[in-house]
Formats: C-alpha cells, sequence, structure tokens
C-alpha cells in the first residue's frame, strides 16, 4: 500500500464544515471582542465584518485549489505547483508556522480562563498586565502543556476518532457564543455605548482603528480555521464539491457569531466602567465570563468556564490534525525528511509529523506565555502566509 493511499477518504461534506467551524470557533471568540472593542470602540464590529469580507476574498481562492488538488496538507503544496521548489519550500513554512504556533494559544486560552475561576490555586494561573498583555503563571503553563498533549493523544489514534470527536464538540460550541449573546443582549445591554468614541469623546468611526483591529486584535486568527478542510482534502469525500461548501458555510456562520457576539460585548459593559476608564481601560482575564458575573448571570459565567475549555481545544485538536497533515505535504514537496511522510499503516495519520508538532507546540509557549500576545504574532504571520494563495489559484488556472 502506497502513502498516499494510505490515507483515507473518511470525512463526509457536513463534517469537513463541522471542521472548519470547529477551527474557526476556538479562543477567538472568547477574547477577540474584546481586544477589537480595546482598539476601536464601537467600530469594532466594523472590524469583523471587513475581516470576514477579506477572509471569503481569500479563502475562495483556496476552495478552488483543495477543489483542483484534493491533497493531505493542501496549503504546503500549491505553491511548490505553481512557482516551483523554492517558493514552495518559503510559502509552506510560513503557512506551517502560522497554523502550529494556534495548538499553543489555544491550550493559553483556556488556562487563561481557568484563572477567573474561584479557587485561590486557579487566580494564580495567569497575571494580568495592561492592555491584554499579562503572562500565564508556570502553573497555567503546566496546564496548557497537558491541554496540548490531550489534542495530540485524541489525534494519535485514527482520523475517525477525530472527526467523531470534533463533530459533538462542534456543536456544543455553537450553542454556547450564541446562547452567550443573547443573554448578554437581555440582561444589560447600554445602547448608548455605541456613541462612545475609543477615547471617550462622542463616537465616530477611526477606520485607522478598525483596520488596525482586523490585524491585530485577533480577528484574522478567528477566521484562520477556514485552512483545515483545505488540508484535510485528502481524507475528504467527493472533494470537488465538500471543500467549497465547507470553507463557505463555515465563514459564513462564523461571522455572524463573532458579529452578534460583538455587539453584545459592547452594550454589555457597565457605562460607570465605560466612563472611567474608557474602551482602552477595558481590561479582563476572562472577558464574556467576568461581564456575566458582572451582570448577576453566575450560572453563565460558570458554563463560559466550562466552554473555555472545550471550545479552543476542539479547535486546538483539529489544528493538531491538519498541521501534521502539512508537514506529511511538504515532506512531499521533498523539502523534508521522508519519516514526516510516514502514515500509520493501521490507523491512517501520520505520527512522526504529530511528534514534531508536540515539540513546536512547547516552544511556542514557553516563548510567548499570554493568549494576546500569541494572538498578535499569530494574526501577522497568517498575513503573510496567505500572499500564495491567490497567486497560486492565477498561476494554475
Amino acid at each position: 500500500m502506497t502513502q498516499e493511499r494510505a490515507i483515507r477518504r473518511d470525512v463526509g461534506p457536513f463534517a469537513l464544515m463541522l471542521t472548519g467551524l470547529g477551527s474557526i470557533i476556538g479562543s477567538g471568540w472568547l477574547f477577540g471582542a474584546w481586544r477589537a472593542a480595546q482598539i476601536a470602540g464601537p467600530g469594532a464590529i466594523w472590524a469583523w465584518v471587513i475581516g470576514a469580507a477579506v477572509i471569503l476574498a481569500i479563502a475562495l481562492t483556496y476552495a478552488e485549489l483543495g477543489a483542483m488538488f484534493p491533497e493531505s496538507g493542501g496549503m504546503v503544496r500549491y505553491g511548490h505547483y505553481s512557482h516551483g521548489s523554492l517558493v514552495g519550500f518559503i510559502a509552506a513554512w510560513a503557512n506551517w508556522i502560522a497554523i502550529v504556533s494556534v495548538i499553543s494559544v489555544e491550550a493559553e486560552a483556556s488556562a487563561q480562563y481557568m484563572s477567573s475561576w474561584k479557587w485561590q490555586w486557579a487566580k494564580d494561573l495567569y497575571h494580568q498586565a495592561p492592555g491584554g498583555h499579562g503572562e500565564l503563571s508556570t502553573n497555567g503553563l503546566l496546564i496548557a502543556a497537558a491541554l496540548v498533549i490531550v489534542y495530540f493523544l485524541l489525534n494519535f489514534w485514527s482520523v475517525k476518532l477525530f472527526a467523531r470527536s470534533n463533530t459533538a464538540i462542534t456543536l456544543f460550541k455553537l450553542v454556547i457564543p450564541a446562547l452567550t449573546a443573547v443573554l448578554l443582549m437581555m440582561t444589560g445591554f447600554h445602547p448608548e455605548n455605541f456613541s462612545v468614541g475609543i477615547h471617550g469623546e462622542v463616537h465616530s468611526t477611526d477606520f485607522a482603528s478598525v483596520l488596525t483591529a482586523v490585524a491585530i486584535a485577533g480577528i484574522v486568527f478567528s477566521f484562520n480555521g477556514f485552512q483545515s478542510p483545505v488540508n484535510l482534502a485528502g481524507e475528504a469525500r467527493n472533494p470537488g464539491k465538500s471543500i467549497p461548501f465547507a470553507i463557505v458555510c463555515s465563514i459564513a456562520l462564523a461571522t455572524v457569531i463573532y458579529v452578534l457576539l460583538q455587539v453584545s460585548f459592547i452594550g454589555a459593559v457597565p457605562r460607570e466602567m465605560l466612563a472611567n476608564v474608557g474602551w482602552h481601560g477595558i481590561d479582563f482575564s476572562s472577558p464574556f465570563a467576568d461581564l456575566a458575573i458582572i451582570l448577576g448571570l453566575q450560572w453563565l459565567a460558570t458554563l463560559l468556564f466550562i466552554d473555555a475549555v472545550i471550545s479552543p481545544s476542539g479547535t486546538g485538536m483539529t489544528y493538531t490534525a491538519t498541521t501534521a497533515r502539512m508537514l506529511y505535504g511538504m515532506e512531499r514537496n521533498g523539502t523534508l525528511p521522508k519519516i514526516l511522510g510516514t502514515v500509520h499503516p493501521k490507523w491512517g495519520v501520520p505520527r512522526a509529523a504529530m511528534w514534531v508538532n508536540l515539540v513546536v507546540s512547547f516552544l511556542f509557549l514557553f516563548f510567548f506565555r499570554g493568549w494576546g500576545t500569541l494572538a498578535a504574532v499569530i494574526s501577522v504571520a497568517t498575513i503573510i502566509s496567505y500572499l500564495t494563495g491567490p497567486v497560486s489559484v492565477m498561476t494554475l488556472r
């Protein structure tokens, strides 16, 4: 049996769409609305709309490429096909680095949300700092590292186990953000917050701040998961139809959820807090859970603390799967050792590549110890990695 055949086509279109949506709805919704509001105030709503439009335009090129070349780790193959080994090598590494780092940031998000639990040991997991640049403590990093290992083990056995567990997690992840947005709007919504500018002045849309929020507030990062269906194309049934369906539907559904969450966050911030510190000074370690506690919705805060483990974990689990397929694809480009292209004959997963990603994930945990810091790094790396897709699709046409 060849390595190409060892990769099994077991993932249907709905499961593939949930894989994309499960990658998109991760830690971004837990922190993105807060960071965007800090930077752009009420203009953060436009930031999500602009971010979605830009990402959809880019994603459509990858949907076309994925349908043309339905291969595992496809995101690292297209530059090689269109422009040869040198450009392919640079593009593949940029793309892999942008995505493998997400495994770490999802684990950090869960540990950071745990710091708002009522127990003292939990409060010591994260040290808050102005501007969302706090850091996890040593214990917080250990919890994040343990979560990374869980993501690894859930992918280690088979793609079927991954797909089944991801479907259940994603359905849960869709319900909680939607419920959070609705309850915050029903319980403590202040329409006058939308007339307050970034520094407390009367609001007028500052497009420079809006575009800054798109780039560094975690908005681009929050949509990054559309790549997962492309990287799992080698395991998709009928990829010509299922990949475009999965990409477009996952982005559309995520956009609706993100905009609702941003509107609810802006409206739920207490008026006195906003009057005292302005949008720049709104600082939370667990944004939506902290708002729920302020509004007296303790049960919602508890549910959010649970989801803060499940939601990022679903995304981290998906990225553990897709980044292993990316290394598999890079080996097939001829730029990595052959062992990284080895697929387990029984379980159909590239285990050697998974071990490499585990080590790299630990390195990202060590050097970038807070969600805000690592999300900003990932956003910039992601924008760079997207440059090759549109160029490749025009060349290959």
